[in-house]
């Protein structure tokens, strides 16, 4: 069955399903979230849809796709914390489409549902599609121009990649376009960085001199003409602004998001259990492909590292910088279950107690978590907690409705099959229900307990300016 040509939408179905509900249950969270709503939300007040605006002034930090989106979902649903998501949400949909359906091309429709499910049953991969941040749709977009030039690449120089036209480097150009759009010229800096050191690794041309010039016309076009609407309507004060910005966070901390070099190391670690768990082997070990296979299986692996390493060395550390790793780290996950499958490779020894001791550790915390005023004041009176900010969130009381373990169960349920299957080199079986019980077990995340988090986190000041 999903081999056959619906099966994508299909998948893109069952991604709405999975992402839509609950979006609009909770007040939108965080600086990026409210700020991106407000922007939109002012393109509407003020009709000004060329100009990204925050307390009706502009706001040079974005660049504006991303803001049309919500404010087409808000003109559509309505102003609101479900219209400022859906993007988000949308995004997901098409992005596990578009895992599977390439995961098929380059190996078969079994790899494209591993990989598929180990997206959408990954912690961080799924959780950000249920927020209203710019960087689903960014990632994607660079992913897409990523692979178009993988199969362009891989081809070159062989006649299909002689005419000036050439579908590959347009179509890659324009998702990376896209992304500039999106978020900003460091969708220019991945994408480069990748190519170098493909380049160096090849000791060989990969890309025709005048498919070089035809990608940077096409890639620079899209966004050279937003910045030809600022510059003609008086606002190119907005254009230095906006890169005087990027470079910024390059070099200092913003807003105070530092941390250390390993910063995104563990956070990749951590937030995208199960699928990094797998991908550690995916990134050191190969075995018997095609030269494509192989050839992808070497860009995916620059992918992670240039974007891992590019966000290690930026001095801003938020959390969803490293979020383009999704796409190769769940591929190289997918890639090391593939193998272990049919016998290419051998799992380590340590991948399944790994595996259960990282599950235990978020089932643990799902289990404990609506027991929190319980002992919240011995851990407030200990002293533990310094942060004075954190303190004063943790003094809230959660109105916990006690089915919250319900989300425990069904994690720690699947992940103890999972592993008894993996014991019995039942690898079908055993990857189906850790990545499904997975992602169900986020899905009810979002609804018991994403409600329960920000009574803690921001439900005393929303109380305040709902009052006043």
């Amino acid at each position: 069955m999903a081999n056959k040509p619906w099966f994508p939408f299909a998948v893109f179905c069952a991604g709405l399903l999975l992402f839509v509900p609950f979006l609009g249950h909770v007040h939108l969270f965080d600086w990026d979230e409210i700020n991106f709503a407000e922007c939109a939300r002012e393109m509407i007040v003020t009709h000004d849809y060329s100009t990204v605006k925050i307390g009706f002034l502009p706001f040079w930090e974005k660049p504006p796709l991303f803001i049309w989106m919500q404010a087409l979902c808000m003109n559509i649903f309505g102003i609101g914390e479900f219209a400022a998501r859906l993007p988000d949400a949308l995004c997901g949909a098409f992005t596990l489409a578009a895992v599977f359906y390439l995961g098929r091309k380059i190996y078969d429709a079994r790899f494209g549902l591993v990989w598929m499910l180990a997206f959408a049953g990954s912690v961080l991969p799924a959780f950000y599609f249920h927020s209203g941040i710019i960087d689903p749709w960014f990632n994607l977009f660079i992913f897409l121009g990523v692979y178009q030039f993988i199969v362009y690449a891989n081809d070159f120089p062989s006649p299909s990649t002689s005419k000036l036209l050439n579908g590959r480097i347009i179509l890659s150009a324009l998702f990376i376009a896209l992304a500039v759009l999106t978020k900003g010229p460091v969708a220019l800096l991945v994408f480069g960085l990748c190519f170098v050191i493909a380049r160096f690794r090849a000791r060989k041309p990969i890309m025709s001199w005048k498919h070089l010039g035809l990608y940077a016309a096409v890639s620079l076009l899209i966004p050279g003409v937003w910045f030809a609407m600022l510059a003609l309507n008086g606002k190119g004060n907005l254009i230095v602004e906006f890169l005087l910005y990027q470079v910024r966070l390059f070099s200092t901390q913003d807003a105070g998001h530092g941390g250390s070099f390993f910063y995104h190391w563990i956070v990749l670690l951590i937030g995208c259990f199960p699928a990094s768990v797998f991908a550690i082997t995916g990134l050191t070990r190969k075995a018997d492909d095609t030269p494509f296979e192989l050839f992808f299986l070497k860009w995916m692996r620059t992918l992670f590292w240039v974007v891992l390493i590019l966000f290690s060395i930026v001095q801003t550390k938020i959390i969803h910088y490293s979020s383009l790793c999704y796409f190769p780290l769940t591929f190289l996950a997918a890639y090391a279950l593939r193998k272990f499958e049919s016998g290419s490779l051998r799992m380590k020894k340590w991948t399944l107690p790994a595996l259960f001791l990282s599950g235990m550790i978020y089932a643990a915390a799902f289990f404990v978590l609506p027991y929190i005023d319980s002992f919240k004041h011995a851990l407030l009176d200990s002293g533990m907690v310094k942060d004075r900010f954190a303190a004063g969130n943790l003094a809230a009381t959660g109105h916990w409705n006690g089915s919250e373990w319900i989300t425990g169960v069904i994690l720690l349920a699947g992940l103890v099959m999972a592993v008894l299957l993996f014991r019995r080199n039942n690898f079908q079986k055993a990857v189906t229900v850790l990545f499904v019980s997975s992602a169900v077990c986020l899905f009810t995340a979002a609804a018991f307990f994403a409600p329960r988090v920000e009574e803690y986190s921001q439900d005393a000041a929303i109380r305040y300016w709902e009052r006043h």
